[in-house]
């Protein structure tokens, strides 16, 4: 069972070894994960996309990740309504004559052209991580020479006010 767990740190040295540290030692596989700062300083937002085989081990995870020093919160975020995005850079071959074709491919996923060259293009696409998986499954027949993926950043989203409806009777 895939899960996405984000962890508010102290921005300090060692955090992310100990925390992956933890993880391999429970054998959790981590399949990626995002580091960055907050808006507060010295905080920073880690998310992490782990396979779960046992729905047991959930808890177990989220306790395991509160008990570490550095942790201020845990939280599992599968399950809510969420933001997520990815980023990727994808290095395609390419010749004159397929350069329109490739762009042509790119344009309806909202991803650009980085970097030109006589014999590749450099692509750069965000989004949900199926999108990516599509546009990765159009751009193979052209050749993927390289290719790097930032892994899933999430956070819950805000709170929607429930809209109530009124109705009038006309008589």
């Amino acid at each position: 069972m895939r899960r996405i767990i984000t962890a508010t740190v102290q921005n300090s040295s060692g955090v992310l070894n100990r925390i992956t540290g933890m993880l391999s030692k429970r054998a959790f596989n981590i399949e990626s994960i995002t580091v960055g700062t907050t808006e507060i300083e010295g905080i920073s937002k880690m998310t992490f996309v782990v396979e779960i085989p046992d729905a047991n081990k959930i808890e177990q995870l989220t306790k395991q990740l509160n008990k570490q020093i550095d942790v201020l919160k845990v939280n599992d975020i599968t399950e809510k309504a969420i933001v997520q995005r990815e980023l990727a850079l994808i290095k395609v071959g390419s010749t004159s004559a397929s350069r329109a074709e490739i762009q042509g491919v790119i344009e309806p996923f909202r991803a650009r052209v980085l970097d030109v060259s006589r014999d590749s293009l450099v692509i750069e696409v965000t989004g949900k991580p199926d999108k990516i998986e599509a546009l990765i499954d159009l751009l193979h027949p052209y050749g993927i020479k390289d290719m790097t993926r930032t892994g899933v950043t999430a956070f819950p989203r805000g709170k929607q006010p429930r809209q109530v409806q009124e109705f009038t009777l006309s008589v």
